[in-house]
């Protein structure tokens, strides 16, 4: 049985007529009707694809139920009385019973096709029932796969859309549309299908069935069985061999392998040319065997780049994949890529090492990758919420189940906190308190000494824990102190939260971790004064957080933060035929930014544009605004890419953010402005400033003026403390309507001592005493096991200031996706029912075209998985719509999210729609209506 996921947003209702009018036509499964030719007039498109014309035969039912067939169940067509048709499928015993069409013979390889059908529901039923629409993909030698278009929620006496696109990298025997999903014992109401292409290439289709059918490597000659035919140098000589070192070096695989060799650039290495032989939108893996040779070099990095260039001489530059290469052994090396355009020339190469070292090559393959099973959820029995995992916490036993990592000293004393650390209080409600006591640690000699204990039985797989305590360090310590909680997990390190000590106060540390795959061994420990320094611990607690219980708080939260109570007053001239009228709500754009990364490439991808533009209202360029992309060379201008996704941007009604000015870390200034003597270089952030913000003056809503000033500071050692602050000066006077932001990593987890609340917000005021007219604080929120209280700790904390606050580069990670979509869960609930929050952009959303691996809501050919499917839940539970009758005073009442919404006013003469907006504010809405 297939499974019905999250509901996409559905379009706006309308009343489908009462049952009892006269049957046309009944069909059942085993009784179907012959398709005679007669009533082939309706069949709109052929196996072209032609874009724009139906490809659904008798998509209104106005000729019976010809071309459709129930499946395993019972159809009629009613007429109504307006003299429109609709198919009802009754007697229906499972979900999946419904109606189909075979659409084998109208649609083709690589081409996109657009679905939406007009559906109800009738019959025994308590709220909403969920309709699909779906494809049958049967082969001749495999079972049946499905592929899911899209999804809604019908009331009972409504008419609703649903509504996708689909489309085929291959071709299967028989490809049947149908619709199915309410529960057995419902009946399911069809009005009109359409189906339509989108975008044809009949190259693209033939090519795309050819290599996803076959498999095969797209790279010529991928062993070297033919020498080196269709290979070629990058700027140096590429060589055959069977053996090399005197018969120490042989081929892992096949009789030979190539060297690259009298290499002087990094970017040297072997090529191959495989323009005409790539599809667009299509996901590819490359595998590769490589190891190095010669210049002393023993371990160094090697990469895959793929390099293409555009009709009209676009250049991009994709890595694929890289490794660490050695010259004792062959290394598998893999990676994926998908290009979004038409390229007109494409070479895949390998490059990497330094000058002088050869690269080594046995063999390059690039087929289509498979696409991977979707993860399973996990299974976590007896989860233990709250329930600390840390032996003898509070020291009742002495030292019992703790010991020193190294030689360093524990013993026991009284005197710290009784009460839990904060952000452990509000995961925990109520709690004992603390016993007072803590272990002291002395003879410490080395950074990483200090209180441990094993906890390998104690964990589970995939469940966050939240990490706290209470500590300390005693005198003698030359500046501020890193406490770290830390984990070895096989010897690997994991960070469980950090704080900065500063003084002989005791400090709360937090944070948080999650192991997903089984150890053999797990230690935790207490470390990071420096030597010498005394630490003392208190109150140890690690805990598996009930994200559940936290996210049924924050929505109670959000509707009253978000949400506000509006009052239709309805006025007209007959204002007594009103009374009983029907209201219908829909909310068509929420106020509240949800906002996205993208690149210049994926607006070239259809797919890519059409979920972007759907599911988001502000945006934000991964690169392409970044001192380094708009002048790599100095004097030499791109501000192309930018231009055309501004305007994408605004065809679309999207607002942007500009990311960013200046790039305070040292390794992302580009080279010439790094070789700049300090004069020039100030000349050279002048005309940075003047020439971005006079071009694009009102153009971009915010700025991030100097990314990552809390770790990285190359302007300031330059150009003195001042210019942080004349940065933010100038960029106002140049565009006083951009409001100027900080922003930074690791704000919002505990992880990272350099960017704590605490000082962030020192650092802000700090720009604000030398007058920078800071006006938003941006989080980025590159986050790891997200745990609710610390994040709304971390939001409290600088909401002090009164500034609004954005998370600007929001994204999660986890190899399964239900833990990525709870994760990503967290981070959404927190931030939208935080009142200091103003605005939410994800960092991608799309597979291969994100900085973090596995963090994607949408793989790379479209299909949307589960954090995807969270998040389109979670848009849709933040969007509001009611229905109802106006009352006896002329009105009707809801409480809605804010934003702009159509309302639908019925009356037994006329339909009415007017838009409305609803804005914050607490008192309630009285917006009148004169129809």
């Amino acid at each position: 049985m297939r499974r019905v996921c999250a509901c996409f947003l559905t379009s706006p209702a309308k009343t489908p007529p009462k049952h009892g009018t006269q049957r046309v036509s009944k069909q059942t499964a085993g009784n179907q009707k012959s398709e005679s030719a007669s009533n082939n007039s309706e069949v709109m498109a052929n196996s072209s694809g032609s874009q724009g014309t139906n490809i659904i035969q008798n998509h209104n039912f106005s000729g019976g139920l010809h071309s459709w067939h129930p499946n395993c169940c019972e159809s009629w067509v009613v007429s109504a009385e307006s003299g429109d048709c609709y198919a009802m499928v009754t007697n229906r015993k499972e979900c999946w019973q419904g109606l189909e069409q075979d659409i084998t013979s109208r649609v083709t390889p690589g081409s996109t096709y657009s679905v939406s059908a007009c559906v109800g529901v009738s019959g025994s039923l308590q709220g909403s029932a969920d309709v699909l629409a779906t494809l049958r993909l049967e082969h001749q030698d495999s079972a049946a796969t499905y592929k899911r278009i899209g999804i809604t929620s019908v009331s009972k006496e409504r008419w609703d859309k649903v509504e996708g696109s689909f489309s085929l990298s291959s071709m299967p025997n028989r490809v049947v549309f149908y619709l199915e999903g309410p529960s057995s014992g419902i009946d399911l109401l069809i009005k009109s299908v359409v189906i339509t292409c989108q975008s044809a290439n009949g190259k693209e289709r033939v090519d795309r069935e050819h290599i996803a059918a076959g498999d095969e490597n797209i790279i010529l000659n991928p062993i070297f069985d033919d020498g080196l035919k269709n290979w070629a140098g990058r700027g140096c000589k590429i060589v055959l061999h069977d053996s090399m070192a005197d018969g120490k070096i042989v081929p892992q695989s096949g009789k030979y392998f190539v060297s690259a060799t009298e290499r002087t650039q990094t970017w040297n290495g072997i090529q191959q040319e495989v323009t005409g032989r790539l599809q667009r939108k299509l996901a590819y893996e490359v595998t590769a065997l490589v190891r190095i040779f010669g210049n002393n070099v023993s371990s160094t990095d090697v990469r895959i780049t793929l390099w293409t260039q555009t009709p009209d001489l676009r250049e991009q530059y994709i890595g694929v994949a890289n490794v660490q290469a050695t010259d004792k052994d062959w290394t598998q090396m893999q990676g994926k890529f998908l290009l979004n355009g038409s390229p007109s020339k494409v070479i895949i190469y390998i490059e990497g090492p330094p000058a002088g070292t050869d690269i080594l090559v046995n063999s390059l393959t690039v087929k289509h990758a498979a696409k991977a099973a979707p993860s399973p959820p996990p299974v976590i029995q007896n989860p233990a919420f709250g329930v600390n995992i840390i032996g003898n916490s509070d020291l009742d036993n002495g030292t019992n189940e703790w010991f020193p990592l190294g030689n360093c000293t524990l013993s026991v004393r009284a005197g710290s906190p009784h009460i839990l650390p904060s952000s452990a209080r509000d995961s925990l409600g109520p709690h004992e308190p603390l016993s007072g006591s803590y272990i002291l640690v002395t003879n410490r000699t080395q950074t990483w000494m200090g209180p441990a204990q094993m906890i390998t039985d104690k964990l589970k797989l995939f469940l966050t824990y939240q990490v706290s305590a209470w500590v300390r360090i005693g005198s003698g310590a030359s500046g501020p102190q890193n406490i770290n909680v830390a984990l070895g997990v096989d010897n690997q390190w994991v960070n469980g939260g950090q704080v900065e000590a500063n003084d002989d106060r005791w400090h709360e540390l937090s944070g948080s971790f999650r192991i997903e795959k089984q150890p053999s061994k797990v230690m935790v420990y207490i470390q990071g004064p420096a030597p010498g320094v005394d630490l003392m611990v208190a109150g140890v607690q690690i805990f598996p957080v009930d994200r559940q219980a936290r996210f049924n708080h924050l929505k109670h939260l959000t509707d009253k933060l978000r949400k506000r109570d509006v009052v239709l007053k309805f006025s007209g001239a007959d204002s007594s035929s009103l009374v009983g009228a029907t209201v219908i709500v829909k909310q068509t754009q929420n106020s509240f930014p949800f906002g996205s990364c993208i690149s210049r490439t994926n607006i070239d991808n259809e797919d890519f544009v059409d979920f972007f533009v759907k599911n988001f209202n502000w945006t934000v360029f991964g690169n392409e605004l970044k001192w380094y992309w708009t002048e790599p060379q100095q004097g030499n201008f791109n501000y192309r890419d930018a231009d055309e996704m501004l305007d994408l941007c605004k065809s679309h009604g999207i607002e942007t953010r500009g990311h960013c000015i200046f790039w305070e870390v040292e390794s992302t200034v580009q080279s010439w402005v790094r070789s700049l003597n300090n004069n020039d270089l100030m000349s050279a952030v002048q005309n940075r400033l003047n020439g971005l913000l006079s071009r694009y003056k009102g153009k971009f809503s915010h700025y991030d003026v100097n990314n990552e000033m809390l770790h990285g500071s190359f302007y300031q050692d330059r150009l003195g403390k001042d210019i942080r602050a004349n940065m933010f000066k100038t960029a106002n006077q140049l565009d006083p309507s951009a409001t100027l932001f900080v922003n930074d990593y690791h704000v919002e987890d505990g992880c990272d001592t350099k960017s704590c609340p605490e000082g962030y917000i020192e650092h802000i005021l700090g720009l604000q005493e030398q007058g920078a007219p800071v006006g938003g604080i941006g989080i980025q929120g590159h986050i790891d096991n997200p745990v609710g209280p610390i994040i709304n700790s971390a939001l409290d904390k600088l909401g002090i200031l009164g500034l609004p606050i954005w998370f600007t580069e929001l994204d999660v990670s986890s190899v399964n996706e239900y833990v990525r979509a709870d994760d990503l869960e967290v981070m959404l609930r927190e931030a939208f029912a935080h009142p200091a929050v103003d605005g939410i952009m994800l960092w991608g959303f799309w597979e291969l075209f994100m900085s973090r691996d596995n963090a994607h809501l949408v793989n790379a050919e479209g299909d949307v998985n589960e954090a995807g499917k969270r998040y389109l839940a979670l848009r849709k539970e933040w969007s509001s719509h009611a229905h109802g009758h106006v009352n006896e005073q002329g009105e009707y009442t809801f409480r809605g999210f804010h934003g702009t919404y159509d309302v639908l006013i019925v009356t037994s003469s006329k339909r009415t729609t007017k838009s409305i907006v609803v804005d914050k504010g607490e008192s309630p809405l009285v917006v009148p209506i004169s129809l």
